[in-house]
C-alpha cells in the first residue's frame, strides 16, 4: 500500500543538509539545502525530496510536475493491479430441499469463478438448534460439492444461532 504523504519541494525542505542526486541520475554528494536549491534552479528544474527519513535527507533534481504525473501513473497502475475480493453470503437451512440445495451451490459455483469468496451461513430456528449435526452435515456436503474449484478459507464455526462457513476460489 503507497502511503500518501506530502513532497517537499524546494524552499518547503527544513533539513540544513542534503544528499543530492542529478538529474542524469548521478550522485552529487552532500550538500547545503541552499546551494542544492541554487543548482537545481539554476538547471531550472526543482529539488525533491526524495527520502525524508533518510540522514541526511535523499533529494533529486528533477521536474516536479513530471514527478508529480509519475507517482500518479504508479499509483494507477497498481490499483488496476489489484483485486478486491467481495464476500458473497448463500444463506440455508438445515432442511433445505435437494432442488434448492444444487441451486444455490449453482450459485455458489457461479461467485468462486468470478474470484469472490462465498459465506455459506446455515441459519437454525427454534428447536432446530439443538441438531446442529444437520447443519454440519450440510455444510461439509457443500464443501465437498465445491471442492474442485474452492478451499475453505473459514472452516465452520457457530456464530449465535447460525453456522458458518467461509470459501475462497483457488
Amino acid at each position: 500500500m503507497i502511503i500518501n504523504r506530502p513532497v517537499r519541494v524546494n524552499q518547503q525542505i527544513r533539513s540544513p543538509q542534503v544528499r543530492v542526486i542529478g538529474a542524469d541520475g548521478q550522485q552529487i554528494g552532500i550538500l547545503e539545502t541552499r546551494e542544492a536549491i541554487e543548482l537545481a534552479l539554476s538547471e531550472g528544474l526543482d529539488l525533491v525530496e526524495i527520502s525524508p527519513v533518510a540522514k541526511p535527507p535523499v533529494c533529486r533534481i528533477i521536474d516536479y510536475g513530471k514527478y508529480k504525473y509519475e507517482q500518479s501513473r504508479k499509483e494507477k497502475d497498481a490499483k488496476k493491479k489489484q483485486h478486491v475480493f467481495q464476500v458473497k453470503e448463500i444463506r440455508l437451512r438445515p432442511k433445505t430441499d435437494e432442488h434448492d440445495y444444487q441451486f444455490k451451490v449453482k450459485h455458489a459455483e457461479n461467485f468462486l469463478t468470478h474470484k469472490d469468496k462465498v459465506k455459506i451461513t446455515v441459519m437454525f430456528k427454534g428447536r432446530e438448534s439443538t441438531h446442529r449435526e444437520f447443519g454440519q452435515r450440510l455444510l461439509e456436503r457443500f464443501s465437498g460439492d465445491l471442492s474442485d474449484i474452492a478451499s475453505i478459507e473459514i472452516p465452520i464455526r457457530v456464530e449465535g444461532r447460525d453456522m458458518v462457513m467461509v470459501l475462497a476460489p483457488k
